[in-house]
């Protein structure tokens, strides 16, 4: 007969390989920053790059570019790890996904990958070049940007301009799951537009006309192509008839 410590444990089973899967992340994660810091030069020059270059930026503090410095190698560390990160996430909730669950990932992961990088390709070669020039000709005061403040600045920009892009994802997510239909989202297009405005406003740096509509011009075209991609996950064979919102 068995005795109740002889029975499976699944929960500490799951604990134990969340652990297992934290410490090879983890590891990653350390051996990216690693790999990051002896690139992380080239990284900074690049990033200057709108600004003028490294020389156009001055550090007031002792520590503050050994504090660039890591900020930068920490995150380049991150990106270089993120693949080996994901992987390891993939693995620990795969046996809970249904195939149909998997599909969705293996599909929407790439895609949600080149929407991100796409944005922040957008904010560094669009954005930057236009906002950088606009924000130091604001006052006709002499200005040299701190290190730390503009790789922050750049790195956040960078960040939410590409997280904004994911917005077709969202919407199909939201669509495949009926929180909101390809219909209700043609008539309210105008709010939409209204919202993209206000988005734009709060991740343009600065509030001129032209640098926000460099930003609302790909959202709203974003905004047709999530239209058209919750029409798809909507519309199936099958499927009742949409209900009218």
């Amino acid at each position: 007969m068995k005795r109740p410590s002889d029975e499976p444990r699944p929960f500490l089973a799951h604990v134990e390989e969340l652990r297992r899967r934290l410490l090879w992340a983890l590891a990653a994660l350390a051996v990216g920053v690693v790999i990051s810091a002896l690139f992380t030069h080239q990284v900074l020059t690049w990033i200057a790059r709108p600004v003028g270059g490294l020389e156009n930026l001055e550090a007031i503090e002792v520590t503050e570019n050994l504090g660039v410095f890591m900020r930068v190698a920490l995150l380049g560390g991150a990106i270089l790890a993120m693949p080996f990160i994901v992987y390891q996430v993939w693995q620990f909730v795969t046996p809970g996904l249904s195939p149909l669950e998997r599909r969705y990932v293996y599909i929407l992961a790439p895609v949600a990958t080149l929407l991100f990088l796409a944005g922040a390709a957008f904010a560094y070669f669009v954005m930057l070049p236009a906002a950088i020039p606009a924000l130091l000709s604001v006052a006709p005061i002499p200005t040299r940007p701190r290190p730390a403040d503009y790789v922050s600045f750049v790195t956040n920009l960078m960040f939410w301009v590409g997280v904004s892009f994911e917005m077709p994802l969202l919407v199909f997510f939201l669509a495949k799951v009926r929180l909101v239909s390809p219909r209700a989202l043609l008539r309210n297009w105008r709010l939409a537009v209204f919202l993209i405005a206000l988005l734009a406003a709060l991740v343009t740096p600065t509030g001129d006309p032209i640098n926000m509509a460099l930003v609302m011009i790909p959202l709203v075209l974003l905004y047709g192509l999530s239209i058209l991609l919750a029409y798809l996950a909507y519309r199936k064979p099958g499927d009742q008839p949409e209900p009218a919102l």
